[in-house]
């Protein structure tokens, strides 16, 4: 079985996903596909595979160029910019790529498309049946989210010419790369769209744009640090059509690494990050989990630092104070925790607090004061006793588990994986409490 997962913490956009993809490739595999998608057909399209670096990282670029020329774009941050210049919509409101070049400013007519003919020209492709596919079910998402933003009718959302070619590159190569990986499960992680304002054609519209935010809907997102558009309608709509779960990277052995890279820069790496691999097993790992047993006793009674961060909220609804502490748990916090108090003048209100790592003290604030109501948080750096925690798969009479362990100070605990749990209590019309019981009734024989 493969697992492919996908790390955007800095968004995702069409090219750089399609740069992630092509990167797990080998050399001669990814020349094959670079000839394949110049030859698919799309009209005075050519793409071009080029290395890249960001924030020291390797990587890979995807060039796209429509009659020799590059798409721009162009994020507005408050202040005029010099360097502005006029975004091209393939969409009726624009994909707005955050990782074009500046030297390729230029400016086009603007042709329009229906859907149909979009349709029309897909038909066209040189490339397989199962990829046409796929790659109408993308843009059927992304004209359903235009039609709901524009208030009309999907018949009648119309894509611009250059821009229309830009991304119709983009999900090709994005759909023959997933047809060519192969993987058995995709997941990702929560998306990262920045935040701010964008030009397009039609005006400056806000951060996630209009149109991305609809597909990013039931999407796990959040608007970060970075001030600038990380998240387009193209890699938005690749996502929700690929994606079969959102989540932290899976139990797996690493197999391959890819990077797609952005133009920009960033205080972060601008680049989406593709991971692909296998589940983990018991008889894969098993002399790494023997060397773990025989040092037990060596290193499992551990200590570290960490922060505690805490603040007053008396003002916010219970949904706002949800959404902050989503935010901050996918931003790295260890954990959270609200204890009910009595605020100023009687009012009901909440200790919100954090526990994290010292290096995300100052990140995790950053979230603090920005999705909540307080003006000052407290902080102490805390001493922690630590027990040693590893993965195991545990084989029992209903099938294996995959089980936390914990060992330390003479004591050793186990929680196994409720999802774990309950899909083999579906498969074997099992009890779940039965299917812990056999766990642990093993675990005390060890």
């Amino acid at each position: 079985m493969k697992i492919l997962y996908l790390d955007l913490s800095m968004g995702v956009a069409g090219d750089m996903l399609m740069g992630a993809l092509v990167s797990l490739l080998g050399e001669k595999e990814q020349q094959e596909f670079l000839r394949e998608l110049n030859e698919a057909g799309i009209p005075g399209v050519t793409v071009k595979i080029v290395d890249d670096k960001k924030c020291g990282i390797v990587g890979k670029h995807v060039e796209v160029k429509i009659n020799g020329k590059t798409e721009v774009s162009e994020d507005i941050h408050g202040h005029h910019n010099e360097h502005e210049r006029e975004s091209h919509d393939e969409y009726e409101c624009h994909e707005h790529k955050h990782e074009h070049h500046d030297e390729h400013e230029h400016k086009h007519e603007h042709h329009h498309a229906s859907m149909s003919d979009i349709t029309d020209m897909i038909n066209g492709l040189k490339i397989s049946n199962s990829v046409k596919r796929e790659i109408k079910n993308v843009y059927k998402r992304i004209a359903n989210a235009e039609s709901k933003v524009h208030g009309t009718d999907v018949s009648d959302i119309h894509f611009h010419e250059v821009g229309m070619m830009d991304a119709l590159a983009d999900i090709t190569g994005c759909a023959m790369l997933f047809e060519m990986l192969d993987v058995d499960e995709i997941a990702a992680s929560s998306i990262n769209t920045g935040y701010g304002q964008v030009k397009c054609a039609h005006g400056i519209l806000p951060v996630p744009a209009p149109a991305t935010a609809l597909l990013l809907r039931d999407i796990p997102c959040y608007s970060g640090s970075i001030e600038g558009e990380l998240c387009t309608p193209t890699g938005a709509a690749l996502i929700g059509n690929y994606v079969n779960q959102f989540c932290g990277m899976p139990f797996m052995k690493i197999d391959n690494i890819g990077y797609g890279t952005g133009t920009k820069d960033f205080a972060a790496a601008n680049v989406v990050r593709a991971i692909l691999g296998e589940p983990a097993s018991l008889e894969e790992s098993s002399a790494e989990l023997e060397d773990i047993y025989k040092s037990n006793s060596e290193k499992n009674n551990a200590e570290d630092i960490i922060v505690e961060m805490n603040c007053n909220l008396d003002d916010m609804t219970g949904e706002e104070i949800g959404y902050v502490t989503g935010l901050l748990m996918e931003s790295g916090a260890k954990d959270i925790y609200t204890i009910p108090i009595t605020a100023k003048k009687g009012r009901p209100g909440v200790i919100l607090g954090v526990l994290c790592k010292p290096e995300d003290r100052e990140r995790l604030a950053e979230i603090i004061f920005k999705h909540t109501t307080t003006t000052g948080i407290r902080y102490t750096e805390k001493k922690r006793m630590l027990m040693e925690r590893h993965s195991e798969i545990v084989h029992t009479k209903y099938g294996d588990v995959n089980v936390k362990v914990s060992e330390g100070y003479g004591a050793r605990k186990i929680k196994p994986e409720y999802e774990d749990l309950k899909r083999i209590a579906g498969e074997k019309n099992a009890a779940l409490q039965d299917i812990r019981e056999n766990i642990y009734k093993i675990n005390n024989q060890k």
